[in-house]
């Protein structure tokens, strides 16, 4: 079973996805979050058999949900409707800060690579996942 992973920001939302056996995450894509979204995200749902979603809840560093969070659980009460899949929520502090350093770490040019941030914390989000089950 896949799991599908999301890191939902305000402008964009990042997709990462799990190999069949669920073992390793990758960056899958990043699209405008719009009207749309929801859809395409539960299109990507239906045609990669993705068994459960996997989303970044963004917390205060106390631990706290703040009004990033609620803003979250309400776009992925949009999704909700779309399909029936589990939905768990993880905690993405500091996702974005080691996605950051990932991409750092790559050669190249690094507006191209910023481009890929948000898929790439959305992956660090599922990696992560993956190791604690």
């Amino acid at each position: 079973m896949r799991i599908l992973a999301l890191d939902v920001g305000r402008r964009r939302i990042g997709i990462a996805i799990s190999d069949p056996l669920a073992i390793t995450a990758r960056p899958h894509s990043t699209i405008l979050r719009n009207r749309e979204a929801p859809a395409k995200i539960a299109s990507i749902i239906q045609e990669m058999e993705v068994g459960q979603l996997i989303v970044g809840l963004p917390l205060h560093l106390s631990g706290a949900e703040g009004e990033q969070a609620a803003d979250v659980r309400a776009f992925v009460q949009k999704l909700a409707e779309r399909t029936s899949i589990p939905i768990e929520y993880r905690d993405e502090r500091l996702t974005t800060v080691e996605a950051e350093q990932r991409l750092w770490d790559k050669r190249g040019d690094w507006r191209k690579r910023k481009k890929e941030i948000d898929a790439v914390a959305a992956s660090v989000i599922l990696q992560d996942y993956l190791r604690e089950r």
